[in-house]
């Protein structure tokens, strides 16, 4: 099991920037896919982003492409999702997660495919 702690939440003003950091313990970090994903009030948990286990491809929700980019530091175990750019309707908690079983045929894009989350961290953008 990994386990995942998200961080760098919280209240920015619209076209503002943010950075969360997910510090990852308990397991090999530097091979596994991971993910962040957020949830609005009142809303579905949804995919932001992923990148592969040496971050040379990333992946992205078309409302975030161009001012989202998510990064990994498989020697400090971090993985980072910079957010430039902001507005109201990126207010979500915003989740990290990683997939360690690697299975065949599973898409990126879903929950289903990460098996380990962090806690959240809440982001809120003001207009």
């Amino acid at each position: 099991q990994v386990q995942l702690v998200e961080s760098g939440g919280g209240l920015v003003q619209a076209g503002g920037s943010l950075r969360l950091s997910c510090a990852a313990s308990g397991r090999t970090f530097s091979v596994y896919r991971m993910g962040w994903f957020r949830q609005a009030p009142g809303k579905e948990r949804e995919f932001v982003a992923a990148i592969n286990w040496n971050g040379g491809s990333t992946y992205y929700a078309d409302s975030v492409k161009g001012r989202f980019t998510i990064s990994r530091d498989n020697a400090k175990n971090t993985v980072y999702l910079q957010m430039n750019s902001l507005k109201p309707e990126d207010t979500a908690d915003y989740y990290c997660a990683v997939d360690t079983r690697g299975l065949p045929g599973r898409s990126r894009y879903q929950l289903t495919t990460y098996n380990d989350w962090g806690q959240g961290t809440q982001v809120t953008v003001s207009s």
